[in-house]
């Protein structure tokens, strides 16, 4: 792999970021794709962000670089922004309706996405034995001091799906993942070859505005957001019966909520 050139990498993001600020989105997306040229693995998201000015198709997903750049950057303050700052309660809400749906307890739990053990940490004690699994270390290393966790694992969670060899699981949580994907038939389809018969799948998403008609897109923020229906045509394309579809607020953003879905979901026999 090529070294890349990290001062004119700074150079070229910054003045492309600079342009989306002042709103020329023409120059930016000419900036973000000389960035992209310059780091073809894209560690900043360039592709993402010229999909959130509305230029160009929305990527399948965000790029493993970014993801795992990102997420290294802010482990350190991660939950106190999430929590804290930006009022992010899925995992509470999954474990109140796994308990209201009288769901559980479960054997074996993965935790996808885990980050620093936020929704392992909720839902631990109806849980005999949990997995989690993210891309970034520096999250993994914050989660493992938590001792939440019997198994932990730094690795891509489709990779990871499709090559575990373990037993079956019978809960699989996804909070907070699908604002990184685009396209959904590879997590779902690594969700159900990884449960057990009448598992259960819980994951949250951010919803599309309403009167788009896209399955998804990415927003403004630069996350993915979906739109009910392609989630639950890809879900009964992929072996699950929706048990639920609630309506929540993952998170505020500049003061405003980001409406979105908690959705919990049964692999079929």
């Amino acid at each position: 792999m090529k070294k890349i050139d990290e001062e004119a990498l700074a150079e070229a993001y910054n003045r492309a970021l600079a342009l989306e600020k002042a709103g020329d989105y023409d120059a930016a997306v000419k900036a973000y794709e000389d960035v992209l040229a310059i780091d073809p693995e894209d560690h900043g998201g360039a592709a993402v962000r010229i999909a959130s000015m509305g230029r160009g198709e929305a990527p399948p997903r965000a790029p493993d670089a970014y993801v795992e750049t990102l997420f290294d950057q802010h482990a350190e303050s991660f939950e106190e922004i999430l929590v804290e700052q930006l009022g992010y309660a899925v995992p509470v809400l999954v474990r109140q309706r796994l308990q209201a749906l009288e769901l559980g307890p479960f054997k074996r739990m993965l935790d996808l996405g885990c980050g620093t053990g936020l929704t392992g940490g909720a839902l631990r004690d109806m849980v005999d034995d949990l997995t989690g699994i993210d891309l970034s270390e520096n999250m993994i290393e914050i989660a493992h001091e938590k001792d939440l966790y019997e198994t932990i694992y730094v690795a891509e969670i489709e990779d990871f799906l499709d090559d575990n060899e373990d037993e079956m699981f019978d809960l699989i949580t996804a909070t907070d993942v699908l604002p990184y994907l685009g396209a959904l038939e590879p997590i779902f389809f690594g969700a159900a070859e990884n449960l057990a018969e009448g598992g259960i799948f819980v994951f949250s998403s951010e919803a599309v505005p309403p009167g788009d008609e896209r399955p998804y897109t990415v927003g403004p923020h630069q996350r993915f957001l979906h739109s009910e229906s392609y989630v639950r045509q890809r879900l009964a394309d992929t072996g699950f019966e929706v048990v639920e579809i609630s309506e929540i607020n993952v998170r505020m953003q500049d003061g405003q909520p980001s409406p979105g879905h908690l959705v919990i979901a049964r692999r079929k026999g």
